[in-house]
């Protein structure tokens, strides 16, 4: 096993900068995640570190070794791609020991290897089909088990679920977890979802325009985004976020006057802030609660999702980003034409100034 140090790496093609000095620290044995929208950097991040990609800026260093000039099969990384690359006409052992095979390795020691792979991901009884013999995980498997039998000490992943329909994602999420508690190696993973993110990371790194926004543990980025950007990046649906002024601010709370006149408080520390200042409100969909008095809004329905346990409620609101949602128990179905009344828990609101930075959360959780 080992860690991964980038100390103001760097990386651009002629004038076009993909990467912006980015510090970064993959502790040994973690399971670090990479994401951020399309185009962020986060692939081109990933392959830097295997060395598929050249450097234009900093250092990068595995195991305590530099190895910016060092060749990727030198590195002792493995990495898996999101295509499965996998040999058509070679069974699933052959595929697997290839690389042994190439490296010379005893004959012995390949097949101890390849069944010890095999054995972790339950794929024992399936090494003498071929690939086109075998589902999309089955050959997601193969494609780790030929990474597993080189033994690297770091692991990189470039969304090796893209390809599969949600079920089996859901499931080859488990897999991913149980691998990483088996082999207790460094992990880096690469995935637009920030589903599998929240799910499988020890740490996840939010990357926006070839830049780091904030680098935390899922709940302490759920609970305590630093910008707008990561708060709306998080948490699925997406945060409500609407305009408003605050109209008193301390260190205990602010009061905030929405565009639609109603006013609400907020547990955050807002010394910062001067009263009449522009703000931004964020409410997740999950902490709206129907009905109740005081801390209120009220949203005029528009559209209903009924999802068995889950209802979610869509309106429109003065002063908001986008449609407000809201997220209601499954036997709640407010009609489209209705005015919902939902509360605003001051410990779950979120705050931000005209830059777009967070204002600091009083929670009962207290800060993950």
């Amino acid at each position: 096993m080992a860690d991964v140090k980038l100390q103001g790496v760097a990386k651009a093609y002629g004038a076009a900068k993909i990467l912006h000095s980015i510090d970064l620290e993959i502790r040994d044995g973690e399971f670090m995640v990479f994401v951020g929208p399309s185009g962020c950097g986060k692939s081109t991040l990933l392959r830097v570190i295997a060395g598929l990609e050249d450097i234009t800026g900093g250092t990068l260093a595995i195991g305590g070794k530099v190895v910016n000039d060092i060749p990727p099969a030198e590195r002792g990384i493995a990495m898996v791609f999101q295509s499965y690359a996998l040999y058509p006409h070679m069974n699933l052992f052959d595929n697997m020991a290839f690389g042994l095979k190439l490296a010379k390795m005893p004959k012995d020691e390949i097949e101890r290897s390849v069944r010890q792979a095999a054995k972790i991901l339950n794929i024992e009884h399936l090494l003498e089909r071929k690939p086109k013999d075998l589902s999309g995980g089955q050959r997601q498997r193969v494609a780790i088990g030929r990474a597993i039998v080189r033994k690297p000490e770091v692991f990189l992943f470039d969304e090796p679920l893209s390809n599969l329909d949600t079920a089996l994602r859901v499931r080859m999420r488990y897999e991913f977890a149980k691998l990483h508690q088996e082999l207790k190696t460094t992990m880096v993973y690469v995935t637009h979802d920030q589903v599998e993110a929240m799910t499988l990371a020890d740490r996840i790194v939010v990357l926006s325009a070839g830049q780091i926004e904030q680098v935390g543990s899922p709940l302490g980025l759920y609970e305590h985004p630093c910008n707008l950007f990561v708060a709306k990046f998080i948490g699925s649906p997406e945060m409500n976020i609407l305009d408003g002024t605050l109209v008193s601010a301390d260190a205990l709370g602010a009061t905030v006057k929405l565009a639609s006149g109603a006013t609400l408080r907020c547990a955050v520390n807002a010394t910062r802030a001067q009263p009449g200042a522009p703000v931004k409100l964020g409410i997740r969909p999950e902490h709206l609660k129907e009905g109740g008095q005081g801390n209120t809004i009220e949203m005029k329905v528009t559209f209903v999702e009924s999802l068995g346990g889950t209802t979610y409620a869509y309106g429109e609101y003065p002063g908001a980003d986008d449609t407000l949602t809201c997220e209601l128990d499954g036997h709640s179905h407010p009609q489209p034409g209705h005015a919902l009344t939902l509360t605003v828990p001051e410990d779950r609101a979120y705050l931000f100034d005209a830059q777009g930075l967070a204002f600091e959360r009083h929670t009962s959780a207290g800060r993950a």
